[in-house]
C-alpha cells in the first residue's frame, strides 16, 4: 500500500476524508493513497501528484476567502454563533440577519485579527459577526451589504433539542408483506389502516412501517425497500384504489374489469408464496390509468393544483423522469443526451408532447399523500399521540430519479457501503452514490430539507436508517472491494439540525437506528438532541456479558426483540437463521460452534427472565434430547447444500419439518427448517422476552407483526441477493404458511402480545 504524501493527507483531512480509522477490532488502520485519490476524484479534486494535492488546498482557501458568506449557516436556538465574512481589505459592511416574515434582526461586530490573503493582487480582509441568540425556529437569511451590494446566504435555526415521546408501544410491518382480502397480492395503505384501527384499539401509539420510497415504473423491479429510485416520493404500488374517490364513479363494467384484475392478481399463485411486484404492479397502474381519466369535482381538483403548487420543481423533476423511465427504461445513463439533462431546452419539449404521462405520474403521488393523509388522521383521532411512523432509507439507486434531477449532489465513481465487521468480514458495498457533504453545504440542505419535510407530511414519526450516515458513509471507490474504502464526514450539526426542525415543525418523534459500528460520541450526541436510538434485545449487554438489566436501558430509545434484518423471534428461537445461512452457505465459522453460541445466548435471556419471574422455574423451551437431534442433524448437513450429503430427503433438510415435504416448486430457502416444538411453550417464551422489553425505560417499545402472528420466516437475510427471496416473503402463520391480515390479526396470539405490551 503507497502511503499519502503530507499534502495529500492534509488535503484529504481538509475536506472530511478519513485518513486512517480504526475497525471493529480496534486496529488503527491507514487508507492507501489510492483511495484517497479516488474518493477526492469523486468530489471533484485531483490530488493525483503531491502537487496537485497543494494546489487545490491553495485553491479552497481562495474559494473560502472570496466568498462574502458562508454557504449556509445552520444554528441551534440557544446557541452563540459567529461567522466570518470576507471583502476587500478595508471595506466596510454591515451584516443583519432577515427572518422568513421579513423581520431584521442585527449583528455585533467582534475582534478578528486574521491578517489579509492576497488573491489575484487584491488584499481580501475577514471580518467576524456574532449572530444574534434566540431566533425563531426556521429558514432565514442573512445578509451582508457594502459598497452598493448586498449578497445574501442562507440560515437555518434548528431546535437544541425534540421533546421526547411519553412511553408507549406499536408494531412494525413490512407493509408490502401484509396482504388481505381486499388488497392486490401486496400490503397497501388500506392494510395500513387496518392494522393502525387494530393497533390504536389495543393502546398502541404508532405503527412502524418500511420504507415505501419510490421504485422504479418498470419491471423486473427492485424488491428492496432500500434501494428506491427516490426517497422523497413514494411508491403507487400501495395505494388502494378502491379508497380513490374518483373510482366510485366509474362505469359498472369498468367496476367490473378493475375487480377481475385485482383477483386474477391476487389469486395467482405467484403472489401467494411470495410477494411478486412484477405481477402486481403492471395490474395496478393499468387499473389506475383507468381511473385517472375519471372527472374529478371542482374540490379536488383545487387539492390537487394545491399539492402541486407545494412540492413544486421536485414533484415536476420526478414526474418527469417516472414518465421518461416508463418510455425509455429506468437507467437515465442509456437514455439521449439531451434527455439526461434536466435542463435542457431537449427535455422541456418532451415533457410538454407527453404531458399526459407526466401528469399522470404526479396525480398517482398526490393520491399517494391522500391516502397517507387518511390513515395518519385516524390514527390520531383514534387516540394514538405518534400514529404511522416512516422509515428513511440510507440513498438511492445510481441510476433513479435523484441522481437525474441532480446529478451535481450525487458524488461519482464510489458507492457507500461498509468496513467489515464481526457479521461481514469482506465488508458491504450497497451500491448506492453518497451525496457529497461539499454540495449539501453549496445547496443549503435544500435536497435533504425537501426530503425530511415530504416524508413528514403526513406521519407523526420517522426512523432513519443507518443514522451514523448523518455523520459519517463508507465511500469505496468503483472497482475496489469494499475493504478498500474510507469514511467520509458530513456537518452532523447541520444534518441532524435540519432533522430535528423538520420533525419539530410536523410535531413527529425521530429514531435513529444507531445499531453496528456507532462510536458512543454519536449516541450522546443524539439522545441531547431528542433523537431516540435503538436497543434489540438480543445485543443489549452489561459489563459482564450478561443481559442488560431492564432498569438500565436507555430511555432515549426504541427498543424491540427483532429487525427486519433478523429472524422473527420465534424464528430465532428454533434457529431458523441459523438454518438458512447453513443452507446458503454463507456460515464463517463450524454450524455446530454456531449453534452452540446461540444455544447459550438464549438461555441466558431466557434466564434472566426466569430471574424476574417471566417464566416459570423448570422452563423448557426444547429439551436436552430436541438440542442433541438439532446438532447431529446440523452436522449431517455439513459438505454442501443442504440435503446433499446426508441420507436425509432433500425437501426436509431444505426447508420444512421432516414430517412434511415442501410444496412443489419452492426452493429450499423459502421455508427454513424449524424443529418440532410445543407452540405454547414457544409463545411463552415469546411473550416472556417481550415483558422483559416491558419492564425496560424506554420510551417505545416496539413488537415486529411476524412475532405478533408467530410467523418464522426471515423476511431479509443480509449478504445475499439473488441466493434468497428478500424483501418477497408474505406473512405467514407459525406453520410457515401465508396468512392474511384479518386472518392475522383475529389470533389469539396476537391477542395474548398486545395484551403483554399493554404491560397486562
Amino acid at each position: 500500500m503507497v502511503a499519502p504524501s503530507p499534502q495529500l493527507h492534509r488535503l484529504a483531512s481538509d475536506l472530511g476524508i478519513a485518513t486512517s480509522y480504526y475497525d471493529t477490532l480496534g486496529r488503527h488502520l491507514e487508507v492507501s493513497a489510492d483511495t484517497l485519490v479516488s474518493v477526492l476524484g469523486a468530489m471533484g479534486i485531483d490530488g493525483s501528484t503531491p502537487e496537485a494535492a497543494e494546489a487545490a488546498i491553495e485553491k479552497r482557501k481562495d474559494d473560502a476567502w472570496l466568498r462574502v458568506l458562508p454557504y449556509v449557516v445552520v444554528m441551534r436556538r440557544s446557541q452563540d454563533r459567529v461567522i466570518n465574512v470576507h471583502v476587500p481589505d478595508g471595506h466596510a459592511i454591515t451584516v443583519t440577519v432577515v427572518l422568513d416574515g421579513g423581520q431584521v434582526r442585527s449583528t455585533d461586530q467582534v475582534d478578528n485579527w486574521e491578517p489579509p490573503r492576497v488573491i489575484d493582487g487584491v488584499a481580501i480582509g475577514e471580518a467576524s459577526f456574532r449572530l444574534p441568540v434566540g431566533l425563531p425556529l426556521g429558514y432565514h437569511r442573512v445578509r451582508a451589504e457594502g459598497d452598493g451590494r448586498s449578497v445574501w446566504a442562507p440560515m437555518i435555526v434548528v431546535p437544541d433539542r425534540l421533546e421526547l415521546p411519553e412511553r408507549t408501544w406499536g408494531p412494525m410491518a413490512q407493509l408490502y408483506s401484509v396482504r388481505s382480502e381486499a388488497s392486490w397480492g401486496i400490503g397497501d395503505l388500506g392494510d395500513l389502516r387496518t392494522l393502525v384501527d387494530w393497533s390504536a384499539e389495543r393502546g398502541a401509539g404508532y405503527v412502524l412501517t418500511n420504507p415505501m420510497h419510490a421504485a422504479e415504473p418498470t419491471v423486473p423491479q427492485e424488491a428492496s425497500p432500500y434501494l428506491p429510485t427516490s426517497r422523497r416520493f413514494g411508491n403507487p404500488v400501495y395505494l388502494r384504489i378502491e379508497d380513490i374517490p374518483e373510482y366510485a364513479t366509474l362505469a359498472r363494467a369498468q367496476h367490473a374489469r378493475i375487480a377481475q384484475s385485482r383477483r386474477e392478481v391476487k389469486d395467482d399463485p405467484r403472489t401467494w408464496e411470495r410477494i411478486d411486484r412484477n405481477l402486481v404492479w403492471p395490474a395496478k397502474m393499468t387499473a389506475l390509468r383507468v381511473v385517472h381519466e375519471a372527472e374529478r369535482t371542482p374540490e379536488r381538483e383545487e387539492a390537487y393544483r394545491r399539492y402541486r403548487f407545494e412540492q413544486e420543481e421536485g414533484l415536476v423533476h420526478f414526474a418527469r423522469w417516472m414518465a421518461l423511465a416508463t418510455t425509455y427504461g429506468a437507467d437515465w445513463r442509456l437514455w439521449d443526451p439531451p434527455l439526461r439533462d434536466v435542463h435542457s431546452a431537449e427535455l422541456d419539449v418532451w415533457a410538454a408532447e407527453h404531458a399526459d404521462e407526466v401528469e399522470f405520474q404526479m396525480w398517482l403521488q398526490w393520491l399517494l399523500d391522500e391516502q397517507m393523509d387518511a390513515v395518519q388522521t385516524a390514527a390520531t383521532a383514534a387516540g394514538m399521540p405518534i400514529g404511522v411512523m416512516g422509515d428513511l432509507a440510507v440513498g438511492v439507486n445510481e441510476h433513479g430519479a435523484e441522481t437525474w434531477a441532480n446529478p451535481e449532489l450525487y458524488a461519482r465513481g464510489v458507492t457507500v457501503g461498509a468496513p467489515p465487521d464481526p457479521y461481514n468480514m469482506n465488508g458491504q458495498n450497497w451500491s448506492q452514490p453518497p451525496m457529497r457533504p461539499d454540495q449539501l453545504a453549496r445547496q443549503g440542505y435544500a435536497p435533504f430539507r425537501a426530503l425530511v419535510g415530504t416524508l413528514l407530511r403526513h406521519t407523526g414519526g420517522l426512523r432513519v436508517d443507518h443514522v451514523i450516515g448523518l455523520f459519517r458513509l463508507w465511500w469505496i471507490p468503483e472497482g475496489r472491494a469494499a475493504t478498500e474504502g474510507t469514511y467520509v464526514y458530513y456537518d452532523h450539526e447541520a444534518m441532524v439540525g435540519v432533522l430535528t426542525l423538520e420533525a419539530h415543525r410536523a410535531g413527529a418523534v425521530i429514531v435513529g437506528e444507531d445499531l453496528g459500528t456507532v462510536e458512543p460520541y454519536v449516541r450522546d450526541y443524539l439522545r441531547d438532541r431528542g433523537v431516540l436510538g435503538t436497543s434489540i434485545l438480543w445485543w443489549e449487554k452489561n459489563h459482564e456479558g450478561r443481559p442488560l438489566e431492564p432498569e438500565w436501558y436507555r430511555e432515549a430509545c426504541l427498543a424491540s426483540a427483532t429487525t427486519h434484518d433478523l429472524a422473527p423471534t420465534a424464528g430465532y428461537l428454533q434457529m431458523a437463521h441459523v438454518k438458512l445461512r447453513q443452507e446458503l452457505g454463507v456460515l464463517t465459522e463450524p454450524v455446530e460452534e454456531v449453534l452452540a453460541t446461540e444455544e447459550h445466548e438464549q438461555k441466558l435471556f431466557l434466564d434472566a427472565c426466569r430471574d424476574r419471574g417471566l417464566l416459570p422455574g423448570d422452563f423448557r423451551l426444547f429439551t436436552p434430547g430436541q438440542l442433541e437431534a438439532r446438532r447431529l442433524r446440523a452436522a449431517q448437513l455439513v459438505g454442501g447444500p443442504a440435503g446433499a450429503a446426508s441420507g436425509v430427503p432433500q425437501d426436509a433438510a431444505a426447508g420444512d419439518p421432516p414430517t412434511a415435504a415442501a410444496p412443489a416448486g419452492q426452493s429450499a430457502v423459502d421455508r427454513p427448517a424449524v424443529e418440532p416444538i410445543d407452540q405454547g411453550a414457544l409463545q411463552r417464551a415469546v411473550e416472556a422476552l417481550y415483558r422483559y422489553l416491558v419492564q425496560s425505560r424506554a420510551r417505545l417499545v416496539n413488537v415486529a407483526l411476524t412475532d405478533l402472528v408467530g410467523d418464522t420466516r426471515i423476511q431479509n437475510q443480509p449478504g445475499t441477493a439473488w441466493e434468497y427471496p428478500n424483501w418477497c416473503i408474505p406473512l405467514s402463520g407459525p406453520d410457515g404458511e401465508p396468512v392474511l391480515l384479518e386472518d392475522a390479526l383475529a389470533t389469539t396470539r396476537a391477542e395474548a402480545l398486545a395484551a403483554v405490551l399493554r404491560g397486562e
